[in-house]
């Protein structure tokens, strides 16, 4: 009966309604986390464990429901964009709400706030599975919330700006290439560092 949800996290809610046959759904609920075959991610939200032998949900998604609304950007999206090489342990996300790390039994997930308008642009939805759909920022938002959120990076040259591209974050120039510039420039109006963000679209145009 929980196969049908095990795609995604469960919210508590929604398992007492799936146990509502038992005299003490509480207590199941202790039981299955006891054998392991729940796992509890954060108060109210678990997902299946290996012993239930079910897909589990991909750490995207899980990232896109610990902490909403939220979606996956910075290192985390960049990787899965094949823009930077290293493969990244920590999901980094972004929410409107506060900044927060969640250490789970399936990972580490890190959240930092950003304020609307500027935090709901270049947001896209990938099928990852029939039951799954993730939240992720694009190639381009991903690389604008880096500049954004990374302390202490001002982009002030031209010459700056590519060694924090191809020094720092290790990127290949013909992948910057294939960025939307004209999109990125939509967003400047209602972001963070405004002056970073042009200088980062005009070394991207003079790659």
């Amino acid at each position: 009966m929980i196969k049908e949800y095990a795609e995604a996290p469960i919210t508590r809610h929604l398992i007492l309604e799936l146990l509502s046959d038992y005299q003490s759904p509480n207590d199941k609920i202790s039981e299955l986390l006891k054998s392991k075959e729940l796992i509890s991610i954060r108060r109210g939200l678990y997902i299946t464990g290996s012993k239930m032998d079910l897909p589990s949900p991909e750490p995207f998604l899980i990232a896109n429901h610990l902490r909403g609304p939220s979606y996956v950007s910075l290192e985390s999206a960049l990787s899965y964009w094949n823009m930077i090489p290293e493969r990244t342990y920590e999901i980094s996300s972004v929410t409107i709400k506060t900044s927060k790390i969640y250490k789970t039994p399936v990972g580490r997930f890190s959240y930092q706030q950003l304020r609307t308008p500027y935090y709901s642009y270049g947001i896209k939805n990938i099928e990852y599975s029939p039951k799954q759909t993730i939240l992720v920022a694009s190639p381009e938002k991903a690389l604008c919330d880096k500049v954004v959120l990374t302390p202490k990076i001002n982009l002030r040259s031209n010459k700056q700006t590519q060694d924090f591209l191809m020094e720092d974050l290790r990127m290949d120039s013909e992948v910057l290439s294939t960025l939307d510039t004209e999109v990125m420039e939509l967003w400047i109006k209602n972001a963070p560092k405004k002056s970073s963000l042009k200088m980062l679209i005009k070394t991207l145009i003079e790659l």
